[in-house]
């Protein structure tokens, strides 16, 4: 479990393929290492980091680089198909129960990925319009105004959503600076997963 608020931008020091994929729905699986830096203390093989939103598995830990096998169906779902070495990605830790909470639920589990479809400065914000795919439409339904959620693993609040497939969230300078919606542009993937508590209750709703 984790709070979508990112502790670090940290760099991709090396990415192979596990083995190979041959179409899109059976995609390369990879593996990749990631520096952490300061935030490999306390760390240990077995424990789970968010990785651009998406809940990962440490399989080795050299000192501060930590890396990570990813099947071919979280590459499949993610934006993880498109990393490369020299990236930086949003890291953060799993949360203890001790920890003050920030943020909302975040899971890792990414729900879909997203396009950034326009990306407009304002001098004191940065609004990040972004676009989901014509077949997850019905994902709309978990979106709410003002609602929390999860972009590249960072906790943010909906402004407003349309009838395009379109959302749209506001960026304060220091977000911009801290993860990777600072270095994104128009065009590129991002990771989403909508709130866990809104899909629990359109789950347990009667359908009509």
């Amino acid at each position: 479990m984790f709070t979508g608020i990112i502790e670090s931008l940290c760099e991709i020091k090396s990415i192979n393929e596990i083995k190979k994929g041959n179409s899109t729905k059976y995609p390369a699986e990879i593996k990749f290492s990631v520096d952490i830096g300061n935030l490999s203390k306390g760390l240990k093989i077995g424990q789970s980091i968010s990785v651009n939103g998406v809940c990962l598995t440490i399989t080795k830990l050299n000192n501060n680089i930590a890396q990570f096998s990813v099947i071919g169906e979280t590459v499949r779902k993610t934006c993880l198909d498109s990393i490369k070495k020299g990236d930086r990605v949003n890291i953060e830790r799993s949360m203890r129960a001790a920890d003050r909470f920030d943020g909302h639920f975040v899971q890792g589990h990414v729900d879909c990925t997203g396009i950034i479809h326009d990306k407009i400065v304002f001098p004191t914000e940065t609004k990040l319009i972004i676009k989901i795919s014509e077949e997850l439409k019905e994902s709309f339904q978990y979106i709410v105004r003002k609602g929390s959620i999860t972009i590249d693993g960072i906790s943010l609040t909906v402004v407003d959503i349309d009838n395009n497939n379109l959302l749209s969230i506001s960026l304060i300078p220091h977000t911009l600076k801290k993860t990777t919606l600072g270095i994104k542009s128009i065009g590129d993937k991002v990771n989403i997963e909508f709130d866990i508590l809104g899909k629990y209750i359109s789950k347990l709703l009667p359908k009509n």
